[in-house]
């Protein structure tokens, strides 16, 4: 089984600018109240550390597109379990405002059993990481 949430902002700031604000883990605790850390190397075939609200887990990054896209896949003990393919995609709109688009592919046996959760919880987390990314582009 798969599952996928989509959510998206229009955030008055440049790509570049939220690409910035996006890759610079190490600021996450000032503005970001959903993903508390980001540790590790963050380059294509490599493993970092994310921690979240109670949860920790160590993806690999799948692709590193600059001021573009940045995608990773978390499994949990090992591949077809409860897997996530994560993204986060930056859209120049042509007007001075960019298209934040965050995403997540769930797939594996245990999806099912989470489903509600990730409907509820995970897809209010991305929406309020959302919401805190686009304050923090537009305030700074």
């Amino acid at each position: 089984m798969a599952k996928q949430i989509k959510t998206s902002i229009t955030i008055n700031a440049s790509k570049e600018k939220i690409w910035k604000i996006l890759t610079d883990f190490k600021n996450y605790p000032e503005w970001n109240s959903f993903i508390k850390s980001v540790t590790g190397e963050v380059k294509v075939g490599k493993q970092i550390k994310i921690k979240l609200q109670g949860m920790t887990f160590k993806p690999i990054i799948l692709i590193f597109n600059e001021n573009s896209e940045l995608k990773w896949l978390g499994r949990l003990w090992f591949k077809g379990i409860f897997d996530g393919e994560h993204k986060f995609k930056l859209t120049d709109n042509g007007n001075g405002t960019t298209n934040f688009e965050q995403s997540e592919i769930f797939s594996g046996i245990l999806v099912k059993l989470f489903a509600k959760s990730l409907d509820k919880d995970t897809k209010n987390g991305f929406e309020q990481m959302n919401k805190e990314l686009k304050l923090h582009a537009e305030k700074h």
